[in-house]
């Protein structure tokens, strides 16, 4: 079975890569993540380009499916039990366009780098993979996260690092992600995610583990409004992994940073998906912005 999760990845110019695939912009109808689409998100064509972008932008978490198979060639079936993948997006996407995940060959190191390109080579995400003990920090978190001074902030105002995001709990059906995954909803789907696994039942996607154990809508203050947000760092870590359908988490996290840059303001936040032994399965680094440009805060004047 592993093998065939495999089987198209190639080693090209040192890099592992896998297939290329042409994700679609589902979060443009809310069709993603189960429910209608918020207004002025960074998904919808007219929204993001009246903030400058090609179009509506493929969410980095979509992208994070395409990596596992590179990573069980890599690294084995371990990777879902002890591994990461930790990205800082460059450069969106949109609906349809030809992306390749790669990591370098491991050669017996825990971490490599790891990247992903559109077709023709612009740098979509660059970062690192690993698996098992890491004698160095992963890319997330070799990043000097130096906030900004609290009076530079206008939607993030008041939001401070420490301060806890929502605490919930949450079970994956099985039934429904098998739903899911038959309409289409995975890039990159393995048979993993819908029949038995090496871990037992069904195993969770990444881009579900990180719409699962993300912040909740009032985690940051209430000056965010209705101003355009968007992924722009993700890491994903297993400790005692996978995450597994039909079982029992709760999440949990906090706040590492908060800053802004000349076009955003910017939030760091650490999250958990612990099992009911008091476990971490899994464990997220976040980086969201929100665009300055789409805030009334930010009106011309003010």
């Amino acid at each position: 079975m592993t093998e065939a999760m495999t089987s198209d990845v190639r080693e090209v110019d040192g890099y592992l890569r896998g297939p290329e695939r042409a994700p679609r912009n589902r979060a443009r109808s809310g069709e993603e993540h189960g429910r209608p689409a918020r207004p002025n998100n960074i998904h919808d064509d007219a929204t993001a380009q009246n903030l400058g972008f090609r179009g509506g932008t493929i969410a980095g978490s979509v992208h994070l499916d395409q990596f596992p198979p590179v990573l069980i060639a890599a690294f084995g079936k371990r990777w879902f039990t002890e591994g990461s993948i930790s990205l800082l997006f460059r450069n969106a996407t949109v609906d349809a366009e030809p992306v390749t995940a790669m990591v370098r060959p491991p050669d017996g190191a825990p971490q490599v780098e790891a990247r992903m390109e559109r077709h023709d080579g612009m740098l979509v995400a660059e970062g690192t993979a690993s698996c098992g003990a890491l004698t160095e920090p992963t890319y997330l978190h070799g990043i000097d996260l130096r906030p900004s001074p609290p009076e530079e902030l206008r939607m993030l105002t008041g939001v401070e690092a420490g301060a806890p995001i929502s605490v919930r709990s949450f079970s994956v059906d099985s039934a429904e992600q098998r739903s899911r995954i038959e309409a289409g909803a995975i890039t990159e789907p393995l048979d993993w995610y819908v029949g038995p696994s090496p871990f037992g039942p069904p195993i969770v996607n990444p881009s579900a583990i990180v719409q699962l154990i993300r912040n909740g809508p009032g985690d940051f203050g209430r000056h965010i409004g209705d101003a355009v947000g968007l992924f722009s760092a993700i890491e994903l870590r297993f400790w005692s992994g996978p995450l597994r359908c039909d079982t029992d988490y709760e999440v949990g996290g906090e706040i590492v940073a908060v800053g802004a840059s000349p076009k955003t303001e910017y939030v760091w936040y650490d999250s958990r998906a612990t099992d009911r032994n008091g476990d971490v399965a899994v464990s997220m680094r976040m980086q969201l912005r929100w665009m300055k440009a789409s805030s009334p805060l930010y009106a011309e004047g003010r």
